[in-house]
């Protein structure tokens, strides 16, 4: 039987046993590791977990020790990305299988770069101390003619979510060197469907995570304000009104990553999100999706991803979002666009 309330305490020792030792399950994301650990060490702090549980030092060490470096000045330009590796592992160079020899050394990964300013900014580290010349001259790299960018520097897909990532590198860092926004803005105007949504690329299904990628980055890069809901939505570069009515296609008292498809507890923070700041999270029936969040809790602490499911990470941390989006008593408020505290956002 579901809890009827949020199992705040629970949480907090679910994300303190994945803090000390990820199960065996996650050792096929060990390339994802950063990721894991912004999914840690971010959903301690929005549960306001005492500061003691994280060794913050250690922390900031361990992150820092994963960005890539050039050699040399000149290689800034050399089409790659110095931005930080998803893992220890990922830091090898790759093998050609034919002869054994080692190929040219691994570089940065953009939602990887994502992540490790996440944390180091969630952590209170000084920002200004990391070698961010080098992540921004070299992300200018990954970012193609349309707007578009790549995670890597080559052989690598181009969506919504890479733009994304980057806008929020920026942002965190306070320098929008690293990309031409101008063009990033055009490529998402272009992902609007003609439902509202938006979808990964132009002309792709609208998904919720790629609707949450459009609307936080247009938001962080300046291009619409908030609460456009309240102003005039007809003069916004993106279709305001149909936007609202495909976000607002709940169902089961959660939301759908797509139409006709099952409520999924991650939704609730990407569509509440976009809600969010459209200003449209007044038309959200709280009630119902606070029901559907807590089917979706584990006795064990957690969330999971459907009613009934094992708890993982991801829809962990996506639950305790979406909870304080609902305003959660004992959770920290949420800065929507950054996915992280709006204290660690603005840096207090």
């Amino acid at each position: 039987m579901a809890s009827e309330i949020f199992e705040r305490d629970r949480h907090v020792t679910f994300l303190q046993m994945m803090y000390q030792l990820l199960p065996s399950p996650y050792q096929s994301q060990e390339i994802n590791r950063l990721t894991l650990a912004y999914f840690v060490i971010s959903g301690l702090d929005l549960l306001a977990a005492p500061d003691r549980l994280v060794d913050k030092e250690a922390v900031a060490k361990w992150v820092l020790s994963l960005q890539a470096h050039p050699r040399s000045q000149s290689e800034l330009n050399n089409g790659q990305f110095y931005g930080f590796y998803g893992s220890r592992s990922a830091q090898f160079p790759s093998e050609d299988n034919d002869n054994g020899a080692l190929l040219s050394r691994s570089v940065g990964n953009l939602a990887s770069t994502y992540c490790a300013v996440a944390i180091l900014k969630i952590i209170g580290y000084d920002l200004s101390s990391i070698d961010s010349e080098s992540i921004l001259t070299s992300m200018r790299n990954l970012q193609q003619s349309d707007g578009s960018f790549m995670p890597i520097h080559t052989g690598a897909e181009t969506d919504l979510r890479f733009i994304y990532c980057a806008v929020a590198i920026c942002h965190m860092l306070g320098n929008w060197s690293g990309m031409d926004k101008e063009k990033a803005k055009a490529y998402i105007i272009n992902c609007q469907s003609y439902d509202g949504g938006f979808g990964l690329t132009p002309g792709s299904e609208s998904h919720g995570g790629a609707t949450y990628c459009s609307v936080t980055s247009l938001r962080l890069m300046g291009f619409i304000e908030e609460d456009i809901l309240s102003k005039d939505a007809e003069s916004s570069i993106i279709n305001v009104p149909l936007l609202l009515d495909w976000c607002l296609q709940a169902a089961d008292g959660g939301f759908q990553g797509r139409p006709n498809k099952p409520s999924d507890t991650c939704y609730a923070f990407w569509i509440g999100s976009v809600l969010k700041v459209l200003g449209g999270h007044k038309f959200i029936d709280k009630k119902a999706l606070h029901g559907f969040l807590l089917t979706c809790q584990s006795e064990y602490g957690g969330f999971s991803k459907f009613p009934g499911d094992f708890p993982d990470l991801y829809h962990s941390y996506y639950g305790f979002t979406a909870f304080s989006l609902l305003e959660e008593p004992g959770l920290k408020p949420l800065c929507v666009e950054l996915g992280m505290s709006a204290i660690a956002a603005i840096g207090i």
